[in-house]
């Protein structure tokens, strides 16, 4: 089965799964530091606080996504969306590319 890890994780010796390729819902998503990907689902990870943020898309209420090894933010998970046409990220992931690693690809 095709997973990702987080790439901290790997340097430290551990493959903390993060997501497996089957949750991705989109790779058509930009994070903080560049592409990023929007999954159904995340695993071994810590959320911080929710936040309202202005996105490309509009105001959303977020929390950001951290390893829940290494601690490095991955990413968000989106709670609300002010915008009907934006509804559909609501409970989803945001895990930027260059934070995670395929295996088993």
């Amino acid at each position: 089965m095709a997973t990702l890890h987080c790439n901290h994780s790997k340097v430290f010796g551990a493959e903390f799964h993060v997501s497996l390729h089957d949750d991705i819902v989109s790779k058509a998503f930009q994070g903080r530091n560049g592409r990023a990907f929007l999954f159904s689902h995340a695993m071994n990870i810590v959320m911080g606080p929710k936040e309202d943020r202005h996105l490309t898309t509009g105001l959303h209420t977020v929390a950001d996504v951290y390893c829940g090894d290494c601690r490095e933010v991955l990413g968000w998970k989106y709670e609300k969306a002010y915008e009907a046409t934006q509804k559909y990220k609501e409970g989803k992931f945001i895990l930027e590319k260059s934070k995670i690693v395929k295996e088993n690809w």
